[in-house]
C-alpha cells in the first residue's frame, strides 16, 4: 500500500476496509516531517501525541464497521490562519505567540467532522498579509522545489507541505492570491471557492470571536490531486452555524460532461500585468490540451469591464478590509495622504491609501462597481464555461523580507516590476467573488513550477473543478519536488 502522494480521500476509504491503519498513516507522516520538514519549516506547530491517539481510535472505530465520514483516520495540516482547538494557533503574530484557542473555526471543525485527525499548524506571514510565509514566531518557509525560493503566501506552508509529501489534505484562504498562489509556486491544486459559501469564522485575523464573514475573502481546500480538492469543498461549504439553521448551499452541476461541450476562454498575457513567457506558454500549451480533447478554445475573448477600473475597485475592497484592524494613527495617516494626493494619481500605493481612508459611502460605491464587473463577467460566461489565465506573473521568487513591500521589485523577462504587482491577476476573479480552481501546468526553464487559474461563473465552482480534472488526466497530474518522492 503505498501512502505518499496518495489523495487523502482514498487513504480514508482504505482505513476504513481496514486495508491500511490509521496508525500507519499517521506514523508515515511523523517520519516524512522528521526526515523534510527542518529544511522546509513548513509545519511550525505538531500535534503527534495526540494524533497518535485518535489514529489508534479511528482504527479501532473501523474495526468495529463505524464510519466517521470522507476522511475517517487521515492525517491532515491546517494553516495556521485558522483556530484549532486545544493547539496553538499564531497566525503569524507575535503577540499571539503561545496561545491555543478553546474552539475550532468552522472550517477546522468541518474537517474534524468527516474524520480527519489534525496532525500540525503550517506557516504563514505576519497576519496572513503578505505573498510570503515568514514571521516573527517561526521564521521562513522555504519551497521545496527550491529552497532559495518563497513558498508564497498567506497559505505558503499548506502548499509547501502538500507538496513535500508532509501532509495528506490541507484548508487555506484567499484574499489576494493566497490559495491560487502558493498552489502555483508549488506546483499543487488549490480551490478558490465561490464568495460566501465556506464560511471564514475562526479566522485570524481578524480573530477567532468575530462572527462577520470579511468582505472578499474566502476559505478553501488546497491537495495533491483534483479528486481532493473537489471532495474536500463538498466537506467545508455551507453556512455559519447560526445561518445553517435555515439555508444550505447546493452548487449547480458542471456545465459539461463531454470535453466536446467546453468552452474555453484563454487570457495568458496582458499589459495590464504582463506576464513570464513561460507561464504564458504553458497556459497556452494546457489550453490546447483541451482543444485536442474537442474543447471550443478563443484567445482573444474579454470580458466587457476596464481592468485597471476593476483593479484600483479591488484594492479600494481589499485596503477597506485590512484597515478595518489597523489602528487609529494609520487610517489617519492614510486620510493625510489621500487629501493630498493628485485626484488623477492612481498607482497602486495610492489606492492602497484610498482603501483604507475610504468611507462607508465610498465603499457602497466600491462594492456596486464590483457586482457590475460580476454582471459583466456573468454576460462572458454565457459564451464561455471557464477562462485559464495566470495565478501571478512569475514563479516563485527568492526570498525578500525587505521591511517596506514597496520597495521590493520583482522580475519577469527581465524587466524589475513592484512587488504588489502579483496580486493583479488575483485580484481580477477575486474581486467578483468567482470560483477559480488552480491545477499544475508545467515546469518553467529554472526547474519551478506553474499553475494555471481556472475561473468560471459565479456559484459555478464544479466546472471549475471538473477543468481542473481534465487537465491533470490528459495535460499534466501532481509531479513531486525532486527529492521528496521516495
Amino acid at each position: 500500500m503505498t501512502i505518499l502522494y496518495t489523495s487523502a480521500f482514498a487513504l480514508a476509504r482504505q482505513i476504513k476496509t481496514r486495508e491500511i491503519s490509521s496508525v500507519e498513516v499517521v506514523n508515515f507522516f511523523l517520519d516524512r516531517l522528521t526526515r523534510f520538514n527542518p529544511a522546509l519549516n513548513a509545519v511550525v506547530v505538531l500535534d503527534s501525541e495526540r494524533a497518535l491517539q485518535r489514529a489508534v481510535e479511528a482504527d479501532a472505530a473501523a474495526a468495529r464497521g463505524e464510519d466517521w465520514g470522507p476522511l475517517h483516520g487521515v492525517p491532515i495540516t491546517i494553516k495556521d490562519a485558522l483556530a484549532t482547538k486545544d493547539l496553538v494557533t499564531v497566525g503569524g503574530i507575535p503577540d499571539r505567540a503561545g496561545q491555543v484557542p478553546e474552539t475550532d473555526a468552522v472550517s477546522v471543525a468541518r474537517y474534524r467532522a468527516a474524520g480527519a485527525i489534525i496532525l500540525g499548524k503550517t506557516n504563514v506571514p505576519f497576519m496572513s498579509a503578505d505573498l510570503q510565509s515568514y514571521n516573527e514566531v517561526y521564521g521562513v518557509t522555504n519551497n521545496p522545489w527550491n529552497t532559495e525560493r518563497t513558498s508564497g503566501g498567506s497559505s505558503g506552508g499548506a502548499a509547501a507541505a502538500l507538496a513535500a509529501g508532509l501532509s495528506a489534505l490541507e484548508v487555506g484562504s484567499d484574499i489576494g492570491g493566497s490559495i491560487r498562489i502558493p498552489s502555483h509556486f508549488n506546483g499543487v491544486f488549490g480551490h478558490k471557492p465561490s464568495y460566501g459559501i465556506v464560511s471564514q469564522q475562526g479566522h485570524i485575523p481578524p480573530g477567532q470571536s468575530i462572527l462577520s464573514e470579511s468582505d472578499l475573502q474566502v476559505v478553501g481546500p488546497l491537495g495533491i490531486c483534483a479528486d481532493d480538492i473537489a471532495q474536500a469543498l463538498d466537506v467545508l461549504i455551507g453556512a455559519s452555524p447560526i445561518e445553517a439553521k435555515a439555508w444550505r448551499v447546493e452548487l449547480p452541476p458542471a456545465r459539461f460532461d463531454d470535453p466536446s461541450e467546453l468552452r474555453v476562454a484563454v487570457w495568458a498575457d496582458d499589459p495590464f500585468c504582463p506576464v513570464d513567457e513561460d507561464i504564458c506558454a504553458a497556459i497556452l500549451a494546457a489550453a490546447k490540451s483541451l482543444e485536442s480533447l474537442g474543447a471550443t478554445v478563443d484567445y482573444s475573448a474579454r470580458p466587457s469591464f476596464d481592468v485597471e477600473a476593476n483593479h484600483r475597485t479591488y484594492l479600494h475592497l481589499l485596503m477597506s478590509v485590512m484597515g478595518a484592524g489597523m489602528p487609529q494613527s494609520v487610517f489617519d495617516m492614510a486620510a493625510g495622504i489621500v487629501a493630498n494626493a493628485d485626484p488623477e494619481d492612481h498607482s497602486d500605493g495610492i489606492e492602497q491609501m484610498r482603501g483604507i481612508a475610504m468611507s462607508h459611502r465610498d465603499w457602497a460605491k466600491a462594492s456596486e462597481q464590483r457586482l457590475q464587473n460580476r454582471a459583466a463577467w456573468e454576460h462572458f460566461f454565457q459564451e464561455f464555461d471557464v477562462v485559464l489565465c495566470p495565478c501571478a506573473m512569475t514563479t516563485a521568487f527568492p526570498h525578500d523580507h525587505t521591511p517596506d513591500m514597496s520597495a521590493r521589485r520583482l522580475l519577469v523577462n527581465g524587466i524589475e516590476r513592484p512587488y504588489t504587482d502579483i496580486m493583479r491577476w488575483s485580484g481580477l476573479t477575486l474581486n467578483a467573488g468567482l470560483p477559480v480552481s488552480v491545477a499544475p501546468i508545467g515546469l518553467s526553464r529554472e526547474g519551478l513550477p506553474m499553475g494555471v487559474q481556472i475561473a468560471g461563473a459565479y456559484l459555478e465552482d464544479r466546472t471549475t473543478l471538473a477543468v481542473a480534472k481534465l487537465l491533470e488526466q490528459h495535460h499534466r497530474a501532481f509531479t513531486p519536488p525532486p527529492g521528496y518522492d521516495r
